[in-house]
């Protein structure tokens, strides 16, 4: 029976460089949220409309697709305009993980490892279709030196002050990538039955 493992935690924590360790072991399949996310508002979508309706032509790009900056910048900026990209498009987000998961068991994926940062703080996830959400600890100092590294500083104050609620598993996020996935596999695979 396929596991269906979340993996969550502040921007910076070290969630994609962990997904894409435990991917490379046998039997793992890794999917990025955001990349769920982006295609749920491609253009022509039901979702894409509503953002435009919601916040404007201003968050096109040139080429008339969402200008994820420009999105960013404007549903930010303030609790209420953050709270409506939320309704918006996890929904949809939802919907395709859905359909990701019965994708992932028809063929015969023995852990599907779901990358995404508010799987354990949003109200709009579905925690029923995972069996587990492991949530990585990192220091603010880590997380900062990390994101200046990949030029995304000023995602370090997005979810800063954001807590996980509900059932979820710590896991700090010291040492190398190596021991801390090797960790994780350890949890994962303990839930095995």
């Amino acid at each position: 029976m396929m596991k269906v493992i979340g993996l969550a935690g502040r921007a910076g924590s070290g969630k994609s460089t962990i997904a894409q360790h435990l991917a490379q072991h046998p039997g793992i399949e890794w999917v990025d949220l955001d990349s769920v996310a982006w295609n749920t508002y491609a253009a022509g979508t039901d979702v894409y409309e509503r953002l435009v309706e919601a916040f404007g032509v201003g968050i096109l790009g040139e080429t008339g697709e969402i200008d994820r900056l420009r999105l960013a910048k404007i549903a930010f900026a303030t609790q209420k305009a953050q709270k409506t990209l939320n309704e918006l498009v996890h929904p949809a987000v939802s919907d395709a993980v859905c359909a990701t998961i019965r994708d992932h068991r028809a063929r015969g994926t023995e852990i599907l490892l779901i990358e995404g940062a508010l799987l354990a703080t949003s109200p709009h996830v579905d925690r029923s279709v995972y069996d587990r959400i492991l949530w990585l600890e990192t220091s603010d100092n880590a997380r900062l030196a990390r994101l200046q590294a990949i030029g995304r500083s000023d995602h370090a104050k997005r979810g800063r002050d954001v807590t996980p609620t509900g059932a979820f598993t710590a896991v700090p996020n010291e040492g190398s990538v190596k021991e801390v996935a090797e960790q994780l596999l350890q949890i994962i695979r303990s839930d095995r039955g």
